[in-house]
């Protein structure tokens, strides 16, 4: 259920969608509780476990069928996180920095399946750098999240290339070289969906997540998830202290499910409505005078540009073109998955074999 900030005017619903609201299930009948996995072993307190609470509720209220769902990761602490979620779903863990194209051969094998792609800062800005500027420039329908914390921790807390520059490791080292920002990257790459959120910013990232399971193409949510281990000192910008200190909501955001027809009533000018194709909406409440247009892919690139020159994290929905085409579109694929075709559509008929060959005499 979304929670408005200002008074609005709530119409009953159905008696079906009360049914549900009162039996917390959502509109597959689903519970929560179906859409957990097994028990973390990242460190206590560690920001990957909070981005994986708030896609278990974003897919629970999303009502989207885990068994659909295809979880995949590279190498590093973000790539266990599918293990913490969703059990009924399918997984693949790849090799470091590989998972981009694993999911989109998975994709054209199958592109009924939905792909939630986790990944690090050095599985998708390091290592698998090219593998994620192929699969954005394609567009693949994929909703990538990075938990980016700025260090490796699985190899003990060096700099990975999203910290910025002058930033300090806990041992004292200084970081010379100055960072990848994985948004601006992907704007110029003329990604469809860019994002950015924090780890412990429930409020923000369960409605990015939700309106990127239904956005047709390439969703980027880069998440800076603090590693408590290594990079949750004074002299570290990607700690929990630097961030809060730092931190800049672009658009204070909520969005209203499909099951759930809420009729509201806001001052003109206070919001931004994005009608979906499905009916839903999302809702952008701005916080300072001008409006930032979220299909204006220049005023997106601004907008960074600008928080990096006052050294601030800007956070929120920067970009969306919905009028893109996608990687299976551009394929022409069948409608039948490739995976399900047999060898009755596959096997070219005798005749049709022996006339491509003449063709090469």
């Amino acid at each position: 259920m979304i929670k408005q900030k200002s008074e609005a005017s709530i119409e009953s619903t159905s008696s079906e969608s009360t049914q549900i609201i009162k039996s917390n299930l959502n509109k597959i009948n689903l519970s929560q509780s179906d859409y957990v996995g097994g028990k973390s072993t990242l460190c206590t307190g560690c920001g990957h476990d909070s981005v994986t609470q708030q896609i278990i509720k974003a897919y629970f209220q999303s009502g989207v069928n885990p068994f659909q769902v295809v979880k995949i990761s590279g190498i590093g602490c973000s790539s266990k996180t599918p293990a913490y979620l969703m059990n009924q779903a399918h997984g693949f863990n790849t090799i470091h920095g590989r998972m981009a194209p694993i999911a989109t051969g998975v994709k054209v094998a199958n592109h009924h399946l939905q792909i939630l792609g986790i990944s690090g800062d050095g599985d998708t800005a390091s290592i698998g750098l090219g593998s994620f500027i192929h699969m954005i420039r394609r567009n693949l329908p994929i909703i990538y999240i990075v938990e980016n914390n700025g260090v490796y921790g699985l190899t003990k807390g060096q700099f990975s290339a999203t910290a910025d520059a002058e930033s300090i490791k806990k041992g004292g080292e200084r970081n010379l070289f100055t960072a990848i920002d994985l948004c601006s990257l992907a704007l110029e790459l003329g990604c469809s969906f860019v994002a950015r959120s924090f780890s412990g910013d429930s409020k923000q990232l369960v409605p990015l997540i939700d309106a990127a399971i239904r956005h047709n193409g390439t969703a980027l949510i880069d998440v800076i998830s603090p590693c408590i281990t290594f990079a949750n000192h004074e002299g570290s910008t990607k700690s929990y202290d630097a961030v809060k200190s730092h931190n800049h909501h672009l658009q204070e955001l909520g969005f209203v499910q499909p099951q759930e027809p809420l009729l509201v009533d806001y001052e003109e000018g206070s919001y931004q409505t994005v009608k979906l194709v499905d009916g839903s909406v999302l809702i952008l409440k701005k916080i300072e005078s001008h409006l930032h247009d979220i299909t204006d892919l220049q005023a997106a690139k601004n907008a960074l540009n600008n928080s990096k020159q006052k050294n601030e994290i800007l956070t929120g929905l920067f970009y969306w073109n919905q009028n893109c085409t996608h990687l299976i579109d551009r394929l022409h694929l069948s409608s039948t998955p490739l995976v399900q075709l047999t060898e009755k559509e596959l096997r070219p008929k005798e005749e049709d074999f022996h006339q491509t060959l003449s063709q090469w005499k």
